[in-house]
């Protein structure tokens, strides 16, 4: 399987927009749902493990990591089912740096590597302090996703943009994870910032929250990653669910 990063430039210099969705390892048939999403038209699919304290998420997807961490989920658990996946697409998991600093940056990154993730996202490991992650994480050919805010200063993006492997996160408004009725102008305006001054691939993520948001999100950025919305039709309705959505947002971001 081909580097996150280099899939993701094939498909973009194919003139094609990038999709990820996001689903919570752990929860209930999560292994259907990331297969229903790779079925669907998902360029890679971003695994999140569950943490105790997320702060990044909002109430979707923290019900979601309040579930699957009642039921058992760890990280060894989620990893050894990866495998298991059989999808022909890259994953990557999201997670807290507390379940990284536990085991130590280089253990980590090699359990990773053994179960078959391209990337990892980390985002309360702030740029400065991301060093030892990311010595351990390339030495593990495990690319590392950095996110860039609407309040980063413009002195400040191209040092995320240099650390970036993968894609850059451009992160679509302040506050944690959710739906919102209308797509935040920040996420055009920090996504058009980022294309200016890199050309690694730039994805919207946070607010993205239905098929026409994405469709605007990527008039400007390379691609969307889309949490909420899909952990949320996982809880009501299942993996089928997840599919239909990703097959709708997918026709909507390829469209003219």
């Amino acid at each position: 399987m081909a580097g996150l990063e280099a899939a993701f430039r094939a498909t973009r210099d194919a003139g094609r927009k990038l999709l990820v969705p996001y689903i919570t390892g752990g929860y209930p048939r999560w292994q259907d749902a990331v297969r229903a999403c790779a079925a669907n038209g998902a360029d890679a699919v971003e695994i999140g493990i569950p943490f105790s304290d997320p702060v990044m998420d909002g109430p979707v997807i923290q019900a979601a990591s309040h579930t699957a961490l009642e039921g058992g989920a760890t990280p060894a658990k989620i990893l050894h089912e990866v495998p298991h996946l059989d999808v022909e697409i890259p994953l990557a998991v999201m997670t807290y740096y507390n379940l990284v600093h536990h085991p130590g940056p280089q253990r980590f990154a090699a359990n990773l590597q053994r179960a078959g993730i391209a990337a990892a996202i980390l985002p309360d490991l702030p740029l400065e302090e991301s060093g030892p992650w990311c010595a351990a994480a390339d030495a593990a050919e495990i690319e590392t996703i950095m996110l860039a805010a609407p309040t980063a200063p413009d002195a400040r993006l191209p040092l995320i943009a240099d650390r970036a492997r993968g894609f850059i996160y451009s992160v679509g408004l302040l506050g944690v994870t959710g739906e919102r009725a209308s797509l935040a102008e920040t996420a055009t305006d920090l996504a058009g910032r980022l294309k200016a001054i890199t050309d690694k691939p730039v994805l919207v993520g946070v607010g993205v929250s239905d098929a026409v948001q994405a469709y605007q999100a990527t008039r400007v950025a390379d691609g969307v990653i889309q949490g909420a919305s899909v952990v949320r039709r996982l809880m009501e309705s299942g993996p089928d669910a997840v599919g239909d959505y990703v097959a709708e947002v997918r026709a909507a971001i390829d469209a003219d």
